[in-house]
């Protein structure tokens, strides 16, 4: 599986939130002097900080999509076989050990929950962090492995069927 253009479709996920926060930041930090200037009444200076709110909210959203993407960058998977561990930057199938579905997950340290599409359309892949509980489960576990977490508050086995 070509791991580089599932990185990069995340990258471009990252990077199209990291706009739209830009953009939201820079509107709420023009309402900001917008009512600033405006503000005679009481209801204008009550907008106002609700706004400044906002306009810290979306510079903290800005630097954790900047940090994210620097982690995604710094991210260099390397192909895995058969017998090496889950590593961050593995891509996982799973085989749910009562129904028999698989599951295919990529491993980073940003982007959890996000679904990618595979090469050529060809189904979709979940991102797990790390500190996720399938991330925990599967990191350092080789093929063949059953893990056991609780899913929307069922216990559920899974065997880990393919690792690259």
């Amino acid at each position: 599986m070509d791991k580089s253009s599932l990185l990069s479709q995340l990258t471009r996920r990252l990077e199209d939130a990291l706009a739209v926060a830009k953009k939201s930041s820079a509107d709420a930090a023009q309402a900001v002097k917008t009512l600033a200037t405006e503000s005679e009444k009481k209801d204008d200076a009550r907008a106002a900080l609700e706004f400044g709110g906002l306009a810290a909210g979306h510079a903290k959203r800005l630097r954790q999509l900047g940090e994210e993407l620097d982690a995604l960058a710094a991210v260099r998977p390397r192909a895995l076989s058969r017998k090496d561990p889950v590593e961050v930057g593995a891509v996982v199938e799973i085989e749910d050990d009562d129904t028999g579905e698989g599951r295919t997950f990529f491993v980073l340290p940003v982007g959890a929950g996000t679904e990618l599409t595979g090469p050529g359309g060809d189904g979709y892949l979940t991102v797990v962090t790390g500190a996720s509980p399938v991330g925990k489960a599967v990191l350092g576990r080789r093929v063949g492995e059953t893990i056991e977490l609780v899913v929307h508050g069922e216990q559920r086995a899974w065997t880990i069927a393919h690792v690259e």
